[in-house]
């Protein structure tokens, strides 16, 4: 059980850094003006996917 929140730890940390990285890459391609609207639309729901699998993982984690 302790090595599978372990990684349950990992997972949830990483997708927070994915989102992160996402809602700052688009912030910084905003300011240079380099990439379509499109293009930010994706990447923020890419950051919004991984925000909501860490909080279905985390009430997941709050049920066991």
């Amino acid at each position: 059980m302790n090595a599978n929140k372990s990684f349950n730890q990992i997972v949830n940390l990483a997708f927070k850094g994915v989102a992160l990285a996402a809602g700052i890459a688009v912030v910084v391609l905003n300011i240079l003006r380099t990439a379509e609207l499109q293009t930010q639309t994706l990447l923020l729901g890419i950051g919004l996917a991984c925000l909501a699998m860490v909080i279905l993982n985390t009430g997941t984690e709050a049920r066991e």
